[in-house]
């Protein structure tokens, strides 16, 4: 496709890209919650002005669907760039047809074709190419292997022996060791609210105000990453002429708002393959523009429609370049573009807007999909025609997920969004050092085995000793045989945590996304844990029923023999929720207790949404009689069947562990049949807003 003519898409509307806006600090400096706070309008009515998809909407997806879509489903990859490492400017323009001209912008130059990221680690690079049935160029790779050191080179020439014994008996898993970490959120409305060539100022400025300091690391560095920063952001300026498109000023219209944030974004995907890569929160932002548009007569409701609708198929069709065994530990191919939304404003009113509705719309317009990570801030005060919507489209379609406004507001702001799936920051004001997780569950069976893996049988950590004889085992002991394996165990994790992103910083620095940040920030180590509910139930089982270790021929215990009756935790039985809460306030204490790399804060996770599977792969038998190689419950959830009491029994069992300890997110995962809600939709809409606001309510 040409490119479209620059004069065609710069705005001719209004001279002052500010007009009719409120003034106020963000006129002074960086602040785009000031501007929005001013600036927008809360909606309180119901979704009765919604549009439908335009006819060009439907042909631009009709198309994506038919000749690319279509052939990456049977081939897995669609495509894959083999020759040009991946840059913010590395390919020329894209689009996906003729229609595609509401809002441009692709990876590479062909929708779904992936792009290498080298500066991760060469092998995951090379295999992942070999999978998609390619070759690697032979250039590229003499480059990544003989001249420049990469972030996964750097992270295994520092490893100790206990990280790679801990990573190879599957005890940490998923560490961002080869991968991009992700969790960071580039504040990208600040490339529509100002414009590139500000942010360069503002970044120019800020990198001097260190200059007549004395030399320090921190100094060193500070002064460096701003090199970096801007160097990104003139890249940014540059992908975005060529789509014709000048973005050095702010944006004029909601269109063109639209487009510049999506630049932003569409940089940082381009750098960068993290973990979670998501957008952040921009419905309130982008209704500001739509609405001084609309009452300008410059666009009515289906152009403003087909602008979200045009935004949203671009989210759908990121890319990574990554390996079968990735998509393994992740259970496919996520990205978690995680768009946030909805959530009541600390000056008490909704920051619902119209395009909060608008997002929603798009499950409609398009169809449903599990990307952008549609989430929504749930508050029992939300305005009555959105929690209705909301219930509406998620029976509907099954893709929103829920996170509870008022904790996330009270720890982190109302201008804050959530990366991959569970873990909130304010936007451009802090950022994350991903961590994956910690087998919290396996954990637990080298506590009872001295340190020797169940699985294999090899012993991987020294100096602990394991349950003796063959007499039921006591509660206590195993409890303080748990407390010192976990000793070594979250040890371990935080050293491989601070190793990893110290080369990170060094080898895989996310500069165009770290650009759209404040230049002092607040930094979390975003730690994490899986199978909370095995470790519950075991202990508990422990506790209450009898429990006989089984060994093999070498004397490991590989299974148990329980008997009797013992609570389960996600039923709402204090006995058993009190040890889940135990269990995570005990590994986040230990967390806490150690030094994090550039004195991050740490928090913690229990979150496994997708990689449960993999982490019941690698596990034992357990005293709750969960099965040797079987999946994880998800998350926080109880154990898959345990909870007999029903779904607001068990919100309520999650709703006991201290946020405190897990400020990085706790993750519930439910499953209902529409019919199980109600008979009518009518009554279905009712009962589920009424699940929802009785299961986020806030803790005392």
């Amino acid at each position: 496709m040409a490119e479209i003519d620059a004069a065609n898409t710069t705005s001719s509307v209004r001279e002052d890209a500010w007009e009719g806006f409120v003034t106020g600090n963000w006129n002074e400096e960086i602040d785009v919650r000031d501007f929005i706070q001013l600036n927008y309008t809360p909606y309180e009515g119901d979704a009765s002005f919604l549009a439908g998809p335009t006819e060009k909407t439907e042909r631009v997806w009709k198309t994506l669907e038919k000749d690319y879509l279509s052939v990456e489903r049977k081939k897995r990859v669609y495509d894959v760039d083999t020759k040009v490492p991946a840059d913010i400017d590395a390919f020329p323009a894209g689009y996906i047809s003729e229609d595609d001209d509401v809002v441009v912008g692709l990876q590479t130059d062909v929708p779904l074709k992936r792009a290498m990221m080298p500066n991760g680690g060469w092998r995951m690079v090379e295999t992942a190419i070999k999978e998609a049935g390619k070759e690697p160029d032979p250039e590229v790779k003499k480059i990544f292997t003989r001249y420049r050191k990469t972030h996964n080179d750097a992270v295994f020439d520092i490893y100790t022996p206990r990280i790679r014994a801990a990573r190879s008996s599957h005890i940490i898993t998923g560490l961002p060791d080869a991968y991009g970490r992700g969790r960071i959120i580039g504040d990208y409305r600040r490339v529509a609210l100002y414009g590139v060539d500000k942010l360069i100022e503002e970044k120019m400025k800020d990198k001097d105000l260190v200059a007549d300091k004395p030399f320090s690391e921190h100094w060193a560095r500070y002064r460096e990453e701003h090199s970096e920063q801007i160097k990104a952001l003139k890249k940014l300026k540059v992908m975005a002429e060529s789509y014709g498109f000048d973005i050095s000023g702010p944006a004029k219209t909601a269109k063109e708002a639209v487009q510049w944030t999506y630049f932003g974004y569409l940089a940082s995907v381009k750098s960068q393959d993290g973990a979670a890569m998501s957008i952040g929160r921009l419905s309130g932002f982008f209704d500001i523009y739509f609405e001084r548009d609309l009452k300008a007569g410059i666009i009515n409701e289906s152009d403003a429609q087909e602008i979200i609708d045009a935004l949203v198929i671009k989210l759908r069709i990121v890319r990574f370049l990554r390996t079968i065994d990735y998509d393994a530990i992740f259970s496919g191919d996520p990205y978690w573009a995680t768009w946030s939304d909805g959530g009541m404003g600390e000056d008490g009113r909704t920051l619902v807007t119209k395009t909060s509705f608008r997002l929603l719309q798009t499950l409609r317009n398009l169809g449903p999909a599990p990307e952008p990570n549609i989430t929504l801030f749930w508050n029992k005060r939300l305005p009555q025609g959105y929690k209705d919507f909301c219930a509406l489209i998620s029976i509907e379609t099954s893709s929103v997920q829920y996170e509870a406004d008022d904790q996330i507001r009270d720890h982190w702001g109302d201008d804050a969004a959530i990366a991959c799936c569970v873990s909130p920051m304010k936007v451009g004001k802090q950022m994350q050092f991903f961590g994956a997780r910690v087998n919290a569950a396996k954990a637990l069976l080298y506590a009872i085995n001295g340190g020797r893996d169940e699985v294999s049988g090899k012993q991987v950590v020294n100096g602990y000793e394991a349950v003796q004889g063959d007499e039921p085992l006591n509660f206590d002991d195993v409890w303080a045989k748990y407390e010192e394996m976990l000793d070594w165990v979250v040890g371990t994790y935080v050293e491989a945590l601070n190793i990893i992103h110290f080369c990170h910083d060094r080898y895989a620095y996310e500069s165009v996304e770290m650009a759209l940040h404040d230049s002092e920030i607040v930094r979390t180590m975003g730690c994490g844990i899986a199978g909370l509910s095995i470790v519950a139930d075991s202990l508990s089982a422990i506790r209450y029923a009898k429990v006989t270790p089984i060994r093999d021929e070498t004397g490991l215990i590989v299974d148990y023999k329980t008997e009797g009756d013992f609570p389960v935790y996600g039923n709402d039985d204090d006995r058993a929720d009190d040890i889940a809460a135990t269990v995570v306030h005990t590994i986040m204490s230990k967390i806490k207790a150690i030094p994090m790399y550039r004195d991050a804060i740490p928090t913690q996770s229990v979150l496994t949404i997708t990689s449960n599977v993999v982490y019941g792969k690698a596990t034992g038998a357990f005293p709750s009689g969960h099965k040797a190689g079987t999946p994880f419950a998800p998350g926080a959830n109880p154990e898959n069947g345990m909870d007999t009491h029903g779904m607001l029994a068990s919100m309520m069992s999650v709703g006991k562990l201290d946020y405190d300890d897990a400020l990085d997110g706790i993750s519930l995962t439910n499953t209902i049949t529409p019919s199980g809600l109600g008979r009518t939709l009518d009554e279905q809409i009712k009962n589920l807003v009424g699940i929802m606001d009785a299961g986020f309510i806030p803790q005392a």
